[in-house]
């Protein structure tokens, strides 16, 4: 391939998402008005933070070469779970964000072991452990959302409430650059990123796990646990998914059975478009980052164009079509030229 032909190449692996995000920037910018205002970015952060960290726990399962599609229903049942109980076991937020974290490191054990041990395929495993969690959630409430004063089945009345420290880990906005700009739940996204990309791009286990996903077989050879590492990919994946469900339980003030539908697609998507940011072509902390700021980008600008919720996912799979283009096959191409 021609020296500039293959630069020009290389520029577009690796510049090339980045710039159809500013480019959707612009158009939304002068599009939709408000778009580039204090409170559109709030609520563009607000959503980012919780697809965000779902992504990540879908980055860690991608890493080891599995696929996690269990991450919504975990967030929706910590979701739940955290409201029952508060509301209806009356207990404290202490014990409703304990309970979520084994709650989801225990569905991931499950996953893995269902995964290494019965040699379940993962997107058979997970997937079952989606329909389990989705009909077990509703179970207690016969399917109704949870809310102070509601009935139970039993008879009795939910008298329980919502602590306010539990709520300002959803709602609380920080006084750093501008007043009230900073959602608290963006802190806990940036703090778990940073953390999840020190492990996998800095330290030996992180650099094990990937080349799992690489070579199970070779790392197996050089040493590596194979099996535990798949397993504590997937705890990790459901631990991250129950704090995803506990900062949307705080910013609803609420247990919404429907609320946590859209889920699993956004953190797929956000961690199938961290492949292309800067050309990583590889499951990596802050690619998963970026796609989920790009994944609210475009669903803010979507509704705020009032374009019909059902053309929404289409455009959403066609953007992704478009950042894995970026990724598969202008690398492809590229590596083809070096050779």
């Amino acid at each position: 391939m021609n020296p500039d032909k293959r630069s020009a190449v290389e520029l577009m692996i690796r510049y090339g998402f980045l710039v159809l995000m500013a480019g959707l920037i612009v158009f939304f910018g002068s599009t939709a008005e408000g778009f580039l205002t204090p409170f559109s970015a709030v609520f563009i952060l607000q959503s980012v933070a919780i697809t965000g960290i779902l992504a990540l726990g879908v980055t860690a399962t991608l890493v080891v070469g599995g696929f996690d599609l269990s991450i919504g229903a975990v967030a929706t049942s910590a979701l739940m779970l955290s409201s029952y109980v508060m509301v209806v076991w009356e207990l404290s937020a202490f014990w409703a964000v304990l309970l979520c974290l084994l709650m989801g490191a225990a569905v991931g054990l499950v996953n893995g072991l269902l995964i290494v041990k019965m040699k379940v395929p993962d997107l058979l495993a997970t997937l079952g452990m989606m329909f389990l969690l989705v009909g077990a959630q509703r179970i207690p409430t016969e399917g109704r959302s949870i809310s102070t004063g509601m009935s139970l089945p039993d008879g009795s009345t939910a008298n329980g409430t919502f602590s306010e420290g539990f709520l300002m880990l959803g709602r609380h906005r920080l006084d750093l650059i501008l007043p009230d700009l900073l959602p608290l739940s963006v802190v806990f996204l940036i703090a778990i990123a940073v953390a999840v990309w020190v492990f996998l791009e800095l330290t030996r286990h992180g650099r094990l796990m990937y080349a799992i996903g690489s070579n199970a077989q070779a790392a197996a050879l050089a040493g590596a646990n194979v099996n535990r590492y798949k397993v504590v990919a997937y705890m990790i994946s459901g631990v991250l998914a129950s704090v995803g469900g506990i900062l949307l339980a705080a910013r609803l003030g609420r247990g919404d059975v429907a609320s946590g539908n859209n889920l699993l697609l956004d953190a797929v998507a956000a961690a199938l478009i961290g492949f292309a940011v800067l050309g990583a072509s590889k499951p990596n902390a802050f690619g998963t980052a970026i796609g989920a700021l790009f994944v609210g980008i475009l669903l803010q600008g979507l509704t705020m164009l009032n374009a019909p919720y059902y053309t929404q996912d289409f455009i959403k799979g066609a953007v992704l079509v478009v950042a894995l283009v970026f990724t598969f096959a202008l690398s492809a191409r590229g590596s083809r030229g070096r050779g």
